[in-house]
């Protein structure tokens, strides 16, 4: 290529677009204008910072307490265990996807508590629902007949209940739960409606199965159960449960607190609830006598505080000789 005929080529590529922009190297790296380039880091950022703000609401307001009904009967727990073998022999992988037998319960409700005092006001409000259950009930037994399975997005799998008045009648209860502790001031409830399910099963429980190409619950599993009748549970206690603490050593949900519902025969709470109970009642007073003692120490150490004691102090003296001389 003659020096001429590459002057003009030059020339040519001046009047091009892209003609004023700094080749680096021969790779084509071109300078970004760092006006575009900060636009590009604040549009970035401010996507961060909106995910985090995202991230960080879902988690204040995730709920980390429920009401339970438990399931006592014990043909209604063989029935699912029954289940969950016919679920696992169709794909080993899902045993992990299991909810415990120990566990089975219907929630009424979820809430947010989020320390002892918050623990305590959801406590008070289990026993002022109490009366409104009992109301609702009129002295009748409410009996859940368990018939049927489904699924939420076949991502959660659950028993369902049977139609019938018994419905209306636990909606009833829930809303009445729902007002109870709403109006205490604790964050309860769902924005969906509530729908009264048995759970046996989440492939929440084990994230895994998603990488191993699990990502649906196949309605085959479990169409043999599709009408299956697994017993009747006859409401007697609600419980106030944490999801997040240690269960029981029977698998059941750390419980806070219980309220017995309708006749108490065979509803009385058992030894080992019983010294749960006191338990917590001890470490209850512990707590509040430590906090006292904390308080009334950073009382003492403030500035100024010194004259006050003492003066209290000469105070009291006076009074005790005043009452020796009584």
């Amino acid at each position: 290529m003659s020096e001429e005929s590459e002057a003009n080529t030059v020339d040519s590529l001046v009047h091009l677009p892209f003609a004023t922009i700094d080749i680096i190297d021969e790779c084509g790296i071109t300078d970004v204008p760092q006006i575009n380039l900060e636009r590009s880091k604040e549009k970035e950022w401010n996507n961060k910072d909106k995910i985090k703000k995202r991230k960080k609401k879902q988690k204040d307001d995730q709920p980390n307490y429920f009401l339970s009904v438990p399931i006592t009967n014990k043909e209604i727990t063989k029935e699912i265990k029954i289940l969950q073998n016919a679920i696992i022999q169709q794909d080993q992988r899902l045993a992990k996807a299991m909810n415990s037998d120990g566990s089975f319960h219907v929630t009424l409700l979820v809430m947010q508590l989020l320390n002892e005092d918050e623990i305590n006001i959801g406590i008070d409000a289990l026993l002022e629902l109490k009366p409104f259950v009992e109301e609702i009930l009129q002295g009748k037994t409410l009996t859940l007949p368990f018939e049927g399975v489904d699924t939420f997005g076949n991502h959660v799998g659950f028993v369902k209940l049977a139609e019938g008045d018994h419905i209306n009648t636990l909606l009833e209860i829930a809303d009445a739960a729902k007002r109870t502790f709403q109006e205490k001031g604790i964050l309860a409830g769902e924005s969906r409606p509530f729908k009264p399910h048995l759970t046996f099963m989440k492939l929440s429980k084990a994230p895994w199965l998603r990488r191993k190409g699990v990502k649906k619950i196949d309605p085959k599993f479990y169409e043999k159960f599709i009408s299956h009748r697994f017993g009747e549970e006859m409401v007697r206690r609600i419980d106030l449960c944490s999801m997040l603490k240690k269960k029981q050593s029977n698998g059941y949900y750390h419980c806070e607190s219980s309220i017995v519902i309708g006749d108490k025969n065979g509803g009385e709470p058992d030894d080992a609830e019983l010294v749960r109970l006191s338990k917590r009642l001890v470490e209850n007073a512990v707590l509040k006598a430590v906090q006292q003692y904390l308080e009334e120490t950073q009382n003492k150490n403030k500035p100024g505080d010194g004259s006050s004691v003492k003066t209290e102090e000469a105070d009291r003296n006076g009074t005790d000789s005043d009452n020796n001389r009584k």
